[in-house]
């Protein structure tokens, strides 16, 4: 009875301490997460600045919810989930550096929710390195606080895909059906192409082992974060065919096109790199992009070996269907693209580096910690010098745009009025002016509209210095501000 006795006292103990300690944990892990987060907020807020103003793809977004400036035309490939979610601040507020705040304190918020969304799959240390490595490369610094989709897309990515290991893990866990559902709106609201190539293997993957229910839940997600843009492109496009169509020859073209060296070359801190010419960036730039696919492969290695393929697999597909389209089908590249990729990659290439510096008894490699930890160091300086250029460069165009519409003020051009030509979108922004283009990616208007605005509204065309105006502004006085001629309607 003795033994019997003491049997169940040990069970009742074993049964009544794990919780507390899997709860301790848990905490201890959060408190790590919330740190990254932390740090990652105040990294965007010192090295960006909440008082870069907003870039031209930002107006677009921005200025579709705003109510001091008119909204700028929306092309067919964008979403209005960006919108979305700088409508709280921008829609009363036209303050840029609150809305540098909000983003940034927003993205922090999220990047801590994502990581946290992989809790059990992987030890704490590995989510924290991994969150680390993503949070601290120039392009996630960069635009966390601005109004662009590619850091969301790779968020609810983030989200998705840890919550669907969790509930193939752990088929009871309502709270990863949910999060599953929550990373495909996310991301689809933001990007609906980019949403359906993250989640691709996801669903293949609940077909081919038949979990309809997690099927049905990631498709619904998608589905629902999509149909806006859908019933968009039914009212504003001509259908869902035309608008795919019209995306597609916005885009140049979606079909086969080798676009991987044009990556290499947006490494360097361009923002767009359409035409991408020029040399790559110098190999101290661009050796991390290489070592990406190398810790990779070691990470599948120890997968293997430990017998837990499937959650090294699983995002490790995720993000190279996220880089098909970015890498092989278009003409051009930009570094925010392989956003979601990063994100998946970054947490398998932590796992790896653990590996490399621990050895499997838990002690660790004085060499390899020390290289490894070098390597880390060198990477940062690089990523924060790429980002310091990046700024610098970005700060210098949008106060060009900002001093320009000074200029068009000063010449009578003023809200409520039209801008039309080079760079039309974010000087009319700047300037409080709509913007009209009649050929173009860009086109909303005709000649006959702009003349008959012109007999009511201050009306300007912009053009690179010495170009050629449209015929409609040849007779109109000209004008030269900064490096551009500045052509206004006279008045009638």
């Amino acid at each position: 009875m003795a033994d019997g006795a003491n049997a169940i006292l040990v069970r009742r103990r074993r049964r009544d301490q794990p919780p507390a300690a899997g709860t301790a944990g848990r905490k201890r892990g959060d408190r790590a997460l919330a740190a990254l987060a932390a740090v990652f907020t105040l990294a965007q807020l010192a090295l960006v600045r909440p008082v870069l103003l907003l870039g031209w793809d930002e107006i677009v977004y921005v200025s579709q919810v705003t109510s001091h400036t008119p909204a700028a035309f929306f092309s067919a490939p964008r979403s209005r989930g960006v919108s979305l979610l700088v409508a709280p601040v921008a829609s009363w507020s036209s303050s840029v550096p609150l809305l540098r705040v909000y983003l940034a304190v927003l993205s922090g918020a999220a990047l801590f929710l994502a990581l946290r969304a992989w809790r059990g799959l992987f030890p704490t240390r590995v989510l924290v390195v991994g969150g680390a490595l993503f949070a601290t490369l120039w392009t996630t610094l960069f635009y966390g606080p601005q109004a662009m989709p590619n850091y969301w897309v790779a968020i609810g990515a983030l989200i998705s895909v840890g919550c669907f290991l969790r509930a193939r893990r752990e088929r009871s866990a309502r709270a990863a059906l949910w999060g599953v559902a929550a990373g495909g709106v996310l991301m689809a609201l933001m990007r609906p192409g980019d949403a359906l190539w993250v989640a691709l293997p996801l669903l293949a993957l609940a077909l081919a082992r038949r979990h309809w229910r997690l099927l049905l839940v990631l498709a619904a997600g998608l589905a629902a974060g999509a149909l806006p843009w859908v019933i968009e492109a039914w009212l504003g496009h001509g259908g869902l065919a035309q608008r795919l169509s019209d995306a597609s020859r916005i885009q140049g073209g979606l079909g086969w096109q080798f676009a991987v060296d044009d990556q290499l070359r947006s490494l360097g801190g361009r923002a767009l790199c359409r035409p991408c010419t020029g040399s790559v960036p110098h190999p101290v730039v661009t050796v991390w992009w290489f070592a990406l696919p190398v810790l990779a492969g070691l990470a599948v290695a120890v997968a293997a070996r430990a017998r837990r393929l499937e959650r090294t697999l699983v995002p490790l597909a995720c993000a190279a269907t996220a880089a098909v389209p970015y890498l092989f089908m278009i003409g051009y590249a930009a570094p925010r693209f392989l956003q979601p990729a990063y994100a998946l990659l970054a947490i398998p290439a932590a796992d790896a580096l653990w590996h490399v510096v621990r050895r499997p008894g838990g002690s660790w490699r004085p060499v390899a910690a020390a290289l490894v930890a070098l390597g880390l160091a060198g990477h940062l300086a690089v990523q924060i010098a790429v980002l310091e250029g990046a700024v610098a460069r970005n700060t210098d165009s949008r106060r060009d745009w900002d001093r320009t519409a000074g200029a068009l003020h000063r010449l009578g051009v003023r809200p409520p009025c039209l801008l039309t030509g080079h760079e039309a979108i974010p000087i009319g922004y700047y300037t409080g002016c709509s913007s009209g283009a009649t050929s173009g990616h860009n086109e909303n208007t005709t000649v006959p509209e702009i003349l008959r605005t012109a007999d009511r509204l201050p009306v300007a065309h912009l053009a690179p210095a010495g170009g050629t105006p449209p015929k409609y502004a040849r007779a109109w006085p000209v004008h030269r501000v900064s490096d551009l001629d500045v052509r206004v309607a006279p008045r009638p």
